[in-house]
């Protein structure tokens, strides 16, 4: 298998003209099989073509970076999902099938649509003559030379002509990029600038050009993007975003007119790039960040999933972005070199465009390549979620030899969903008994007691309910006895309020009489014991490992946790690892990054977002019993079983 895929690896070379490959004989091929409908394809990408044969090299040609389809018949996603190393080795999936995956008995499935946009938008896929008197500019960004080359062919048949800006990370790339721009047939006008490594791909553009982009209809940014895997150099990503960006001229004429007939569109870019986690449509680690660019503009701080380009590179009207572009920028603005894979100004950046927008009035909108449509839902954000189930997953859940469990929304969901109503009802009480001003006020002082702990602790390790209490007990002048009493009636409020996630707990259950090894990790204050108890009563009956924060004095959240259980499953010899959570940071992204494989599930406010409802519970509305009653039963039921569409 290793030696055909090298085979077709040498013969393809990337490029569809290789004259190692019968291109027309394998497109006969693909259309009698039926697997290849050339008409079908063009109506599906809006594109006209002057043969069967230009068809089927667009598709060979695109389809190694992006998840199109040849006719209905085969999902190239599927086929890439099921063979990484067709993926990885940046082949067409329908290409391979006929010239190695047949032979080796791969299979294929028919197209599987995974997500349908509910907002269409249909432009024309010819350049208008309102959009050819648009004025725009190419802002492009380059650190590796190959690129000057791989940006000016993508212009090639953009559809009208535009100025090119570039900023080049080093000096003698300026004569080549020169040469290339100013004698391409697209290209009006060039600037050139040298910037230092600094500020990644925002810095350049913004200190460089930002003052210059509001003379402008519209820009488009990229900038050269490349990843290793397994020592290879791989450029999906790029290619995917500069395809339907630049390259594409159907889409590129579709984004021209859909922003010379809407004055409301401000921001596009296509859909995530489909290779991405399912959870990388979120704040991941740059909440923080955002709040400080949220603060700083004066937008409404936004936190969880959320639409935004990742990769940093979009179209945009510059009345969208004012202030951003108005802003005076220096390099010694953003952080230097090195910077964290996540977790940055610049990765909160890249979050909150589309935010900056719609503070302005204007509305983003985006190209899914699946079915080649237009469109301003930004459900998309959810569609690695969309028609899953328990029963799909179990064959690759049960291949795992040691398969851990989250605890709070993975396998235990509370009545009203809020974490804090125990605690809240704990402070009616006390205020009722005049020990406390206010139900409200007693949060407050008994989240700033764990607070204070943990800061005392230098955030190493985590703290325990109990000492919670006995620093509670302190600072309201009651026995250390009282402080205790409490402690127990807030656990003993949550238990109360603790339900099944039926499901998870039923797949939980199965797996340990299936002779699974299983683990439950949680980040908690509770203790062991009381961490237990919850699960008892939530159905758990196999035997588990559990592992708490508060006992072993480390946590999923920064890593610390992870490293032990990485450690653990060394010392074991496990290496068929599976861990299964909710929280996209503490139980995908950590684990993740440590080379520990994981499942993440919708917590229940997400699927709640997922479907469309309204935004609810969340600022001071967290803690107004009134909307907690109201609305946390709803958002408890909606989100017991992780999955859209179940």
């Amino acid at each position: 298998m290793i030696n055909s895929l090298k085979s077709l690896q040498r013969s393809l070379k990337r490029a569809t003209g290789s004259p190692r490959i019968d291109y027309e004989a394998l497109s006969q091929e693909a259309i009698r099989s039926g697997l290849f409908d050339p008409q079908w394809y063009a109506v599906q990408y809006g594109r006209e073509f002057d043969s069967d044969l230009d068809a089927f090299r667009d598709y060979v040609r695109k389809s190694a970076f992006s998840p199109i389809n040849p006719s209905p018949a085969f999902d190239g996603e599927t086929y890439h999902r099921t063979y990484m190393d067709v993926y990885h080795g940046q082949l067409s999936p329908l290409l391979h099938y006929l010239m190695h995956g047949r032979e080796e008995g791969r299979g294929f499935a028919p197209h599987q649509p995974r997500w349908a946009p509910r907002q269409i938008l249909e432009p024309q896929r010819q350049v208008t003559g309102a959009a050819q008197e648009l004025k725009i500019a190419a802002c492009l960004h380059i650190f590796y030379e190959d690129y000057i080359h791989r940006f000016a062919q993508a212009l090639n048949e953009f559809p009208i002509e535009l100025d090119v800006l570039l900023t080049l990370a080093k000096e003698e790339h300026i004569a080549t990029a020169r040469k290339v721009f100013e004698a391409h047939p697209r290209v009006r006008h060039v600037e050139i600038r040298v910037v230092p490594n600094r500020g990644r791909n925002f810095a350049p553009w913004l200190v460089e050009y930002a003052e210059k982009l509001q003379q402008y209809d519209l820009f488009c940014h990229l900038h050269s993007k490349k990843s290793l895997y397994s020592g290879r150099e791989q450029t999906q990503w790029a290619d995917y975003l500069t395809e339907y960006l630049l390259r594409d001229p159907a889409v590129a004429s579709g984004v021209l007119n859909l922003f010379a007939e809407h004055n409301e569109l401000g921001v596009y870019y296509p859909t995530t790039f489909w290779m991405m986690p399912s959870w990388v449509n979120h704040a991941t680690m740059n909440t923080g960040f955002m709040k400080e660019w949220s603060d700083r503009y004066g937008i409404e701080p936004c936190k969880g999933f959320l639409s935004y380009p990742a990769g940093g590179m979009f179209w945009a009207r510059p009345a969208a972005l004012k202030d951003l572009l108005a802003s005076s920028w220096r390099y010694e603005d953003f952080p230097e070199e090195p910077l964290p894979n996540d977790g940055s100004m610049l990765h909160a950046l890249e979050r909150i465009i589309g935010k900056l927008a719609e503070a302005r009035g204007y509305r983003e909108f985006y190209y899914y390549p699946p079915t080649g449509q237009f469109t301003s839902d930004q459900t998309y954000i959810f569609s690695s979620y969309q028609g899953s189930s328990i029963d799909a997953q179990l064959p690759a859940i049960r291949a795992h030899e040691c398969i851990s469990f989250d605890v709070f929304d993975t396998l235990v969901r509370r009545e009203y969903t809020e974490a804090d109503y125990a605690k809240l009802k704990l402070g009616q009480e006390l205020a009722e008994a005049g020990k406390v001003e206010s139900a409200e006020a007693f949060v407050k002082l008994r989240n700033e007691a764990e607070f204070t702990l943990r800061k005392r602790a230098q955030f190493k390790g985590d703290v325990s309910i109990i000492d919670i209490y006995a620093e509670l007990a302190k600072q309201l002048d009651v026995t250390a006895e009282e402080g205790k009493r409490w402690m127990q009636q807030e656990f003993e409020l949550d238990l109360k309020m603790i339900l099944p996630k039926n499901e998870m707990v039923e797949l939980f259950n199965n797996l340990g009489s299936l002779g699974h090894k299983l683990w439950i990790i949680s980040d908690t204050y509770y203790t062991r014991g009381q961490v237990g108890l919850m699960l008892k009563k939530a159905g758990i009956t196999v035997p588990y490992r559990l592992l708490v924060s508060s006992a072993e004095q480390k946590r999923k959240d920064n890593g610390t946790m992870w490293h032990m259980v990485k450690q653990d499953l060394a010392e074991e010899g496990i290496t068929r690892y599976l861990h299964i959570g909710d929280n996209v940071v503490a139980d995908a992204q950590l684990p993740g990054d440590l080379g520990l494989t994981t499942f993440h599930i919708l917590h229940p406010m997400d699927k709640w977002q997922a479907l469309g409802f309204p935004k609810v519970l969340q600022g001071p509305d967290a803690l107004d019993e009134g909307q907690i009653l109201k609305w946390g039963k709803l958002v408890s039921q909606v989100g017991r079983n992780p999955f859209i569409g179940e």
